[in-house]
């Protein structure tokens, strides 16, 4: 069986680039041959093989990883958009806002951890904080395939050279920045990777052999439907059973609920509707639902999410009915009747009934001229 040579291709980088720079001819060949104790030719073979290496004339090379380096963080540069979040005009601050942003302003190390049900403005609560204080914000959306590589980073191929590359984690570590793991209960165990950084310790990079410490000001904020134990109830179907090694690394919990009615009434004016009536309707008609679901009458419910969606389409569609229609249309067919059953109940401007029978007439009358 052939000798395989043990050295690896990032160390046969470094040997070059720390003692020749980024060129180097056949003698320096010849001393790698001897460091690695190996052939030459397992040297000359090797960089023939990898991008990293031109050959300018014969037995003279170039190193080319530094100027691809370069050209990726001139790339990067380039086209990073501004990672502080715009303030929203629309935004109206409700539950664990004025804490979530004592913490980001405190400028102190201190994980923390949010959870509740969807929708009800977890997230935007982080962004808006972040925005209102001037802090970079840099969001992460957690799925099960997310693995080290998408949170720390990797080796990217750039114009035939391999070079390193920072995931969102290492640039928020440098940066100072906010880190936002969204939906963190959709992670694996792979998630695991970031014990060290919760501890505020920062991360040892093991490819490249680099330690990389927290800048002042990076903080690390996680967004969850659950509290890392799973879902029972089926209703967030991929939610996973979180170390709870990990969990502990968070220092505080806070638990968001909906807003209060007449913070959602003043949500729903604030998202552009001229309509007060109509948006109150539309508030005390989730309301219901959300006490007949907290009381187990029902397995679904309204987010706030999803009255700003009904506005919006009333915005666009100019029919209350339709607007609330074609946003329930998500649900099931008995939920979805029954919701529209009860905001008949609550508001007697709106009858579903009637729209469907006048479109019948109308196509009755087409039918019969």
């Amino acid at each position: 069986m052939p000798f395989q040579p043990t050295f690896s291709n990032s160390e046969l980088i470094s040997f070059f680039k720390d003692n020749y720079g980024s060129e180097f001819n056949y003698q320096a060949i010849k001393e790698a041959a001897t460091h690695f104790k190996v052939q030459v030719q397992s040297i000359s073979k090797r960089i023939k093989k990898m991008p990293e290496f031109k050959q300018k004339t014969r037995g003279n090379y170039t190193l080319t990883v530094a100027q691809a380096k370069a050209q990726l963080e001139k790339q990067i540069v380039k086209e990073a958009r501004d990672l502080i979040p715009p303030v929203s005009d629309s935004y109206v601050p409700f539950g664990n806002f004025k804490d979530v942003k004592k913490i980001i302003q405190s400028g102190i190390f201190y994980p923390t951890f949010i959870t509740g049900l969807s929708g009800n403005g977890k997230t935007f609560s982080v962004e808006q904080a972040c925005a209102q204080l001037k802090r970079e914000l840099i969001r992460v959306n957690i799925t099960i395939e997310t693995d080290e590589d998408d949170l720390i980073g990797g080796f990217r191929l750039v114009n035939g050279a391999t070079v390193w590359h920072n995931g969102p984690v290492i640039e928020a570590l440098e940066r100072g920045a906010v880190l936002l793991l969204d939906e963190i209960d959709l992670a694996s165990n792979k998630i695991l990777c970031l014990q060290s950084i919760l501890e505020g310790n920062g991360v040892f990079l093991k490819k490249i052999g680099r330690f990389v410490r927290p800048k002042s000001g990076f903080n690390v904020i996680a967004t969850a439907n659950t509290k890392g134990k799973g879902s029972d109830d089926g209703r967030f179907i991929g939610t996973n059973v979180l170390n709870e090694a990990f969990l502990e690394r968070f220092p505080v919990t806070f638990e968001q609920e909906y807003p209060t009615v007449s913070i959602e009434n003043k949500i729903l004016k604030q998202s552009g509707l001229d309509d007060d009536t109509f948006c109150k309707r539309l508030v005390d008609w989730a309301d219901i639902i959300r006490k007949t679901f907290n009381d187990g009458g029902i397995d679904e419910l309204i987010s706030t999410r999803r009255l700003v969606h009904i506005v919006n389409a009333y915005k666009i569609f100019g029919s209350k009915e339709k607007a609330i229609e074609v946003c329930v249309n998500r649900f099931d067919e008995e939920t979805k009747q029954s919701f529209m059953e009860l905001y008949d109940k609550v508001d007697a401007d709106v009858n579903f009934g009637d729209d469907e029978e006048l479109s019948n007439q109308e196509l009755l009358d087409q039918i019969n001229s």
